[in-house]
Order: structure tokens, then C-alpha cells, then sequence
């Protein structure tokens, strides 16, 4: 019967055996082989709601569909998906909702989700219909009423979605000169040169279209277009005109424009002699710039600010708090509903022999409340830099009166730069399980995108932004879910590998996935080890790093601490540095005694001899070895993995992968043997296999 043809195509393993392109990331492709779908459109329409009835056309497989827009749902940027059947509904109170829940839709047809249940629950109510339709034969007062009943069962399945965090941003760490810093995927995908005052290049408008259509898929709804080591020149009214043109072509997918600032522009742009805060000049500046950007882009963002950080101009270079600099801004901003995301990544100058770690907490905790209503302190994770395992920060505990969104890297600095595989999605979780998603207001995501073919460089590293969205809009998803919903659309036919093999090819990716990130930390650092990478570029081992010239928080001997006596860094309240009292209870107590010290945290915390006794009974030295060889082992087990996945992958697409563990494996046993044998001249114990 046609009515279940909607679930037959619903729950069928999407598309055909043909692997996606990279450029398509996990998105649908678009179906021009059968007849556009049937949209049943909304009475209002807007650019966002075209684009949705375009992508059912295109990409929907099954019925009908009913797009309704119903204010009274009050779902906000949410979306509820109701499907029987016959069809589906996408209800929704705005047209953006009606847009991340046609993408919702679509992830539900690529991936099965939902169908089995609903598949059920029609068959069931099939047979039943049959049955009341020979009663019918017998009585037809019966068969009215039994029509009715029908009529009523027939209600299939039934999601709501709405999203955790009302800032669901992108960070790109570009600059002008198509540069990515931190970025191993080629250049910039915004090409400047190609965007005008009033339109842009074909090309840009496909980049446009494609990056728009990723981050709706995900609920991403805005994105920072420029570095935070901003260049001055990004105020600019030449610039703003090519700014307002983007924000033009990305605004019908939900994307807000936002822009990160140089501190000290007015001054670096010859337009005042100071770049004081409390100047009035200064402040008159940036009224009138923040006024010429909202004349321009009337839903502009606002402001993203790195201050008195690593050479960046700020308030502290006038006698300025953070709160001086920050209300400046808030105030231009204010009457536009602008926001200010001020980072907390500030360390060095202030804070001469503190440890790094508490840096932070020193430096913002006394302007704690004193920020006005529209600043948001944006903060790393961890408190250090991103490293493969931290510590949360402990400035989501200190900051008590002030508005907090968490910073993620997504890009691999520290991670295997596009080079390793390391699913991310389990660094996340383990930061939400210390904090709340619902102490934050927002979530930023530093983007791993450029003008590589397939976007991020290495091709699992897509799904490190995929992760982050799905994240940022539910927190509550697990890292596997993610993965399968991941590999699902982006390699179709490892699905088809669970029906000829055991165990399957799909269970095994997800495996190597769902392990990567600990891989890399066994391989890099475990047991709590930091910040021994190489300098400057952070990809492959340095534990001897020193340079008398660099800042010692800079270097990796500061980080290790070894010496003969032992290994790791003390930041106990006694002999330490005390950064374990900057975290709430219980995990101050918990961090300051080795005894209870979780053992992935054990070196962060802690200066321990090589012969300490582990829970495992076994030494230091031996678990650092042990830990060493396992990540080892992982990576050659994850090439193993991907030969048996050759025959569900597009052969270009698994040569690519497949070249990139090798290298992978090479450097996780460079990573090895430098670090034990350097260790090793501290320890003076065997290296164990």
C-alpha cells in the first residue's frame, strides 16, 4: 500500500552504495533522478523557508510533507517532527526551526533513527485495520466506527528538538591574508579578494551555500569570520561592506555574523592617539564604528575579544580591568542587543612565577560581577591550551556572577594537526561531566576548516565538526551515537557490512573512533602529562624543550618536571602550587591527595618518585611505559581495522585514510621513543615492552 511507503524509504539504508564526495561532508546528496517531493508549505514565507522546502525537494525520499509554522509551540529555535503512516509534519515556531528541523528530518531518513518503532507500530495497526475492514463487509454502522479508530491509532512516532545552548558558535582563526592560524586544511575558505561591496564570485557563493547548509544541518547558529589575533584592518569600511555581503548570503541558514577585534583598532587605524577605555574619544569611536556595522548588518552578533594575551593590545596596557575594557564595548553594543565574548585565555605579564593553571581565576575572579549584562567570558575547557587530556577549568567554578560559555578546539593543534585520527566527541563529554551545560549560556567551537577538498584535511577529522555541533546542540548525546549517526551518512556502505560479517566493519570504525582520543593521550601524554610538544608549530615530541629566551611556561621542561626523584607537576596546597584549591568540592580534596588523585590526572597534580606504586600494583615508570606501548598498539590496531573497512569505501577515500595512519603509526612510535628514552635518563629503569 503507498501510506507505507513513507517508512520503507525512511528506514532503508540511505542513498546508494556510492560513497560521498569529501566536499559533501555528511550532508545529503541531492536526488535529480525521481520526481521533487510534495511540500505542503506554510502560508508565510522567508529565504530560510525556501531553503527548507528546496532541501525536502531535493533530498526528501519519501511522501508528502507539511511544513507548519506555530508560534505557540514556543519551541524557539526548536523543532517537532510527527510522522505517520502517511507523511510527516515539521512544526516549528520560526522559520529557522522549520529549517534545523528539515535537516532533522533528513538525518533521520540517512540514519534509521526513529523508524523501527513507527515501522511497528503501522504494521500492527495494518493487521488491525484489515481485520475491522472484513468486520466492515458485515456491518457498516461497525465499519464507520472502526474507520474513526483507525484513523485515531494511526499516529507513528513523535520528536521534539530544542537546543541547550542559545550561542551555538564557530571560531575560524583566520586572517586576511587567507592564512589559517592553527588551521591544516589549506587557506581560508573566505576569499576576500573575491567578495565586493554589493556581490560576490560564483565560487564564493557556492562556499557560501555549502558552509551555510553544514552548519544548519547541525544547528550551529553563528560563526566568528575572523582570528582572534585580529588584524585592525577587519573594521574597515571596505572590509565591512565585504563582511555585510556574507552575512548577506549566510543569514537564510541561521548563521549570525560575528567578528573577532583588535583591542587597540581606533589607535592602529590613526583615528585616536590612545586606545584607553575610559578615554572618551575612544569610547565615541567605537559607538560610531558598532553603529556604522549595524547600518550594514542589522543582525550582526557583536564582538569577539583577545586581550592583554600573548602580545594582543588590552585594557591592562592603560591601568584598564578586563571589566573596563569589556563594558566599553558592551555599552556600543547594547542598544543593537549586540553581545562581547571576552576570552579568559590571559597569562604572563601580571602573573610573573604563577603558575600557569591559575592564571586565570587570578586575573578575572576580582571582576567577577562587575561586567556588564551583555559580556560573556569565554574560557578553554581546560586551563591550560587545549591539551589532548586537561582538567576542567576551574574558572567555571570561580566565576560565579558572570555570564560563562565554554571554548572547544576542534582544529587538532594538539591533537595530530589532521594528521592523527582523533574522534573528539569523548573529550567533550568528559568536560560535561564536571560541567553543566546549564551554567553555560553558550558554546564556541575553534573551526578545523579550509579550502581542502574535503574541507578539514584528514577525512575523519569531519567528524570532529559534525561532533561539536551535534554537541553544542544537545550535550546529552553520547560520543557513540555521534559516531554511528557520523559514519552512517559519510560511508553508507559500512551499514551493509553488519549483514555479511561478524563482527561488522561499521562496529569496528565506531570502536576505533570511540578509543582514538585516549589513544592519543597514551601515545602523547598520559598519566596527566602536559605541554611537551615541539615549539611553535605543537606537532611531534620535545620533552627536553628549552630556550632560555622563550617565557618558561612555554617551555616543555617546565610542564614534566623531571629529575631524578620523580615525575610531574606539584600543584598541591602544601608543597605545590596550589591550583588545586581553585576547584569546588569535592574535587579540590579529591585532586590534592595522590592517594585519590584519578590516575589521568595524576602528573598534572602531582610530583611523584618513578617506583610510586600505582592502583594496578605495578610502578610509575611501568605505567608510563605500559601506557606508552597500548597507544602504540591502538593506532596499529586501527590500521588493521581499516583494511577489513576497504570493500565499504570509496577507494580514494580509504587510500587517503589509509596513508594517513601509516603516518599516524610513525609518529605514535616517534612519540614513544623519545619520551621514554628521555625519561628514562631521569628514571635510570629498563624501558618495558
Amino acid at each position: 500500500m503507498k501510506k507505507y511507503l513513507f517508512l520503507f524509504v525512511l528506514c532503508a539504508t540511505f542513498w546508494s552504495a556510492k560513497a560521498q564526495e569529501g566536499y559533501q561532508l555528511w550532508l545529503p546528496s541531492y536526488n535529480n533522478a525521481k520526481a521533487a517531493a510534495k511540500v505542503l508549505a506554510p502560508d508565510t514565507s522567508s529565504p530560510t523557508i525556501e531553503l527548507a522546502i528546496q532541501e525536502l525537494e531535493d533530498c526528501w525520499r519519501g511522501d508528502s510533507v507539511r511544513l507548519v509554522i506555530d508560534p505557540s509551540l514556543n519551541l524557539g529555535e526548536g523543532y517537532r517532527l510527527t510522522a505517520n503512516c502517511h507523511a510527516v509534519t515539521i512544526s516549528a515556531s520560526t522559520d529557522i526551526g522549520l529549517l534545523y528541523g528539515t535537516y532533522g528530518l533528513l538525518r533521520v531518513q540517512q540514519t534509521g533513527m526513529g523508524c523501527k518503532k513507527a515501522d511497528m507500530h503501522c504494521k500492527k495497526e495494518e493487521m488491525h485495520c484489515k481485520k475491522e475492514e472484513m468486520d466492515c463487509k458485515k456491518d457498516e454502522m461497525h465499519c464507520k466506527k472502526d474507520e474513526m479508530h483507525c484513523k485515531k491509532e494511526e499516529k507513528g512516532w513523535q520528536l521534539t528538538e530544542r537546543p541547550a545552548f542559545g550561542l551555538r558558535l564557530l571560531n575560524h582563526w583566520d586572517n586576511l591574508d587567507l592564512s589559517v592560524e592553527r588551521g591544516y586544511a589549506g587557506q581560508s575558505i573566505w576569499k576576500w579578494e573575491e567578495i565586493g561591496d554589493t556581490a560576490m564570485s560564483r565560487h564564493m557563493q557556492a562556499v557560501a551555500r555549502q558552509y551555510g547548509r553544514a552548519n544548519a544541518s547541525l544547528g550551529i547558529n553563528g560563526t566568528v569570520l575572523n582570528n582572534v589575533n585580529a588584524s585592525p584592518k577587519m573594521l574597515t569600511t571596505e572590509q565591512l561592506h565585504k563582511v555585510r555581503v556574507l552575512a548577506d548570503a549566510l543569514r537564510p541558514y541561521g548563521l549570525r555574523v560575528f567578528l573577532s577585534i583588535n583591542f587597540a583598532t581606533p589607535m592602529a587605524l590613526g583615528d585616536t592617539p590612545t586606545a584607553d577605555p575610559l578615554d572618551p574619544a575612544v569610547r565615541a569611536w567605537w559607538t560610531a564604528k558598532v553603529r556604522e556595522i549595524y547600518t550594514m548588518i542589522p543582525d550582526f552578533g557583536g564582538f569577539l575579544v583577545k586581550a592583554n594575551s600573548e602580545g594582543q593590545p588590552g585594557p591592562g596596557d592603560y591601568g584598564r580591568s578586563h571589566a573596563d575594557g569589556a563594558n566599553m564595548l558592551a555599552d556600543a553594543l547594547l542598544p543593537y542587543h549586540g553581545i562581547v565574548m571576552w576570552r579568559s585565555f590571559v597569562y604572563g605579564a601580571n602573573h610573573k612565577g604563577e603558575d600557569r593553571v591559575k592564571q586565570a581565576v587570578s586575573e578575572f575572579k576580582p571582576c567577577d560581577g562587575k561586567f556588564h549584562s551583555n559580556v560573556i567570558l569565554q574560557s578553554k575547557n581546560g586551563p591550560l591550551d587545549f591539551q589532548p587530556r586537561e582538567p576542567y577549568a576551574p574558572i567555571f567554578d570561580q566565576m560565579e556572577e558572570t555570564p560563562q560559555m565554554v571554548e572547544f578546539q576542534i582544529t587538532q593543534e594538539y591533537t595530530g594537526q589532521s594528521r592523527h585520527l582523533v574522534y573528539l566527541a569523548p573529550m567533550w563529554k568528559e568536560f560535561f561531566s564536571f560541567v553543566s551545560p546549564e551554567s553555560l549560556v553558550g558554546i564556541a567551537g575553534v573551526a578545523n576548516i579550509g579550502d581542502d577538498s574535503n574541507w578539514c584535511g584528514h577525512p575523519f577529522s569531519q567528524a570532529n565538526w559534525y561532533a561539536f555541533g551535534r554537541l553544542a546542540w544537545n550535550p546529552q548525546l553520547s560520543s557513540e551515537d555521534i559516531a554511528k549517526e557520523w559514519l552512517s551518512m559519510t560511508f553508507p556502505r559500512l551499514t551493509t557490512s553488519c549483514k555479511k560479517e561478524h563482527p561488522c566493519a561499521m562496529s569496528q570504525v565506531i570502536d576505533m573512533m570511540m578509543t582514538s582520543r585516549e589513544a592519543c593521550v597514551d601515545y602523547m601524554m598520559p598519566l596527566g602529562l602536559h605541554h611537551i610538544f615541539k615549539f611553535d608549530h605543537h606537532y611531534g615530541p620535545e620533552p627536553d624543550g628549552f630556550i632560555a629566551s622563550y617565557p618558561l611556561e612555554w617551555c616543555p621542561v617546565y610542564y614534566h618536571q623531571a629529575d631524578k626523584k620523580g615525575i610531574g607537576f606539584n600543584r598541591t596546597t602544601k608543597k605545590g602550587t596550589g591550583a588545586t584549591a581553585q576547584y569546588r568540592e569535592p574535587y579540590a580534596d579529591l585532586y590534592n591527595n595522590a592517594k585519590t588523585c584519578p590516575e589521568e590526572y595524576l602528573l598534572w597534580f602531582h610530583h611523584l618518585p618513578w617506583k610510586y606504586k600505582m592502583k594496578n600494583g605495578h610502578t610509575l615508570w611501568q605505567n608510563l611505559c605500559q601506557h606508552y606501548n597500548r597507544g602504540v598498539s591502538e593506532v596499529e590496531r586501527y590500521q588493521a581495522i581499516w583494511q577489513g573497512a576497504r570493500p565499504y569505501v570509496d577507494r580514494e577515500q580509504w587510500k587517503h585514510v589509509d596513508e594517513l595512519l601509516c603516518e599516524q603509526a610513525d609518529n605514535a612510535r616517534e612519540w614513544r621513543k623519545i619520551c621514554l628514552e628521555y625519561f628514562q635518563t631521569f628514571s635510570k629503569m629498563p624501558i618495558t615492552e
